[in-house]
This record gives structure tokens, sequence and C-alpha cells, in this order.
């Protein structure tokens, strides 16, 4: 059976853009999993724990064969790969992946809680899932535009749209 899913990706140490692009080509070529959308990359602030450098933030669209609990132990193996240690909880990370929505599913287990208890109050997935997301995916029915106007932005900034120009003009070093 095909499921969809959204995943949220987050970088902010090293080359945050390699990373981004590295984990959505190692998702896209794993044999149960096929990438349907991209959203654009955004710049954004980092939450919790502040004292850190600026994430770059997206997230896409999957389809996959595997059940909720298999993708979010393939989504840590690629979080393990791309060398993500979990020192300290919103610290700095290479590579974070975190499954928001599976089918229109509410999943609540030890490991694993979707919709992702926090999306709707944090603009660095919220906007993002709300540039690809369709409405027959979401587990509510929601006014995506009141969502967004209600949305507090400050801190999230596009970096590089879906076109692939880079309206920010930032770099990776």
């Amino acid at each position: 059976m095909m499921n969809t899913a959204y995943i949220a990706l987050g970088s902010n140490q090293g080359n945050r853009a390699r990373y981004l692009h590295n984990a959505v080509e190692q998702i896209h070529q794993h044999e149960k999993i096929t990438l349907d959308k991209e959203s654009s990359i955004y710049e954004t602030d980092p939450v919790g724990y502040t004292e850190q450098d600026k994430f770059l933030n997206m997230v896409i669209k999957v389809n996959t064969q595997l059940a909720p609990v298999d993708l979010l132990k393939v989504l840590q193996e690629f979080e393990h790969f791309f060398g993500r240690k979990r020192e300290v909880r919103w610290g700095p990370r290479t590579l974070d992946l975190d499954i928001l929505l599976y089918n229109q599913e509410n999943i609540e287990t030890e490991e694993l809680i979707i919709p992702h208890p926090r999306m709707w109050e944090r603009a660095f997935v919220f906007v993002p899932l709300m540039e690809i997301v369709e409405s027959k995916d979401l587990p509510i029915e929601i006014d995506r535009k009141e969502l967004l106007a209600q949305q507090d932005r400050e801190g999230v900034h596009v970096w590089k749209p879906k076109s692939g120009e880079d309206v920010s003009g930032l770099t990776e070093s």
C-alpha cells in the first residue's frame, strides 16, 4: 500500500544547503520512498536553544510503502549517516528529519507522534508545509491563507525558492 508523508528537514551546522540536498537525494533513492514535492528552503532563527547558528529548513512530500515507525527508523539512519548528534535538546545539528504527517493518521506511541505535536506553532515547519501540502492530506480542515496570516513568521525568510533562484544572496561556506 502506498502512503503519503510530509517530512520536515533542517540543518544548522556545516554546509547546511548541502546537508538538505543530500538528505533529499538519499530519501529519494530509497527503494520504498518516492519524492513527490519539495518546498522552498527557508533560513530560520533557532527556537528553544537560541545560542546557535540559523537553520535552513524545508518540507518534502513523499509516497512510501513504509509503515510510520519504519519510515522513522529510515530517517533516523539518514540523520546518523550525516553526523547528527543528540547532545543538546533543540541544539545544533547537521540534519534533523521529522515526520509531520502520515496519510491522515493520528499516531501516538512512545517513539512517534503524528501529526507532529508542535508543527502548528513553529513557523519554520508550518510555512514550508503550507507551501506544498494538499488539503486532502491534512488531518483537519483548515483555511491555509487564514492560518498563514495568523502565524508569527518572524525569523523565517525564504532563502531559496522552489524555482531555484537564490533570492537572499546568502552563500554557504
